[in-house]
């Protein structure tokens, strides 16, 4: 069974191969250095979420696409441990649901953040939007230096192509059903 450095290594080498990007071209597009996209392919590295968003941004793919191959025609999404990104020492876990889907444009994820969880994403493409759902507790978000809280049972839509960071400040956890559509060409 593939762990999830494994599936990024190879969906990584895939969509370069298939580009016909050496490493070095793949490192000037997306900031991450040489030797670390060469660990990500080989499974010798598990990166973070920023590094799998700078990779992604720079090859302008969803995250998705790293994590898992295309599903069929319809797809039962559970949260399984396997493709999970953790970040900011395991107060935020990503659980992929439905990975880019090209027809549609969007992939989706079930995040759960802990208290005092903080969690910056560097910018996406150009016209990317993301779409959070505030299933449980209350979200802080920083959208260009502006603090926007988000509480349960509210959504909120934004342009995913600045910083932004996601806070949870308060005392308990805070889960959120998040879609991440991207443009289409």
């Amino acid at each position: 069974m593939n762990t999830a450095s494994d599936i990024i290594g190879m969906r990584l080498k895939k969509i370069r191969n298939n580009r016909n990007l050496s490493l070095y071209e793949t490192a000037q597009l997306t900031g991450v250095s040489k030797p670390m996209l060469g660990q990500i392919e080989r499974g010798q590295s598990s990166p973070t979420v920023n590094v799998l968003w700078k990779i992604a941004t720079g090859l302008k793919v969803p995250l998705s696409s790293l994590l898992e191959e295309p599903s069929s025609e319809y797809a039962i999404a559970t949260l399984q441990e396997k493709n999970i990104i953790v970040e900011d020492d395991g107060r935020m876990k990503a659980y992929p649901l439905f990975a880019y889907d090209p027809v549609r444009s969007v992939e989706s994820f079930f995040i759960n953040f802990e208290a005092q969880c903080h969690h910056t994403s560097e910018k996406h493409s150009d016209g990317v939007e993301e779409y959070i759902f505030v299933l449980q507790g209350t979200l802080q978000l920083v959208l260009n230096e502006k603090k926007i809280i988000v509480r349960e049972k509210q959504a909120i839509r934004f342009r995913a192509d600045i910083r932004h960071e996601y806070h949870n400040p308060f005392d308990e956890k805070c889960t959120v059903y998040n879609m991440i559509f991207y443009p289409n060409e």
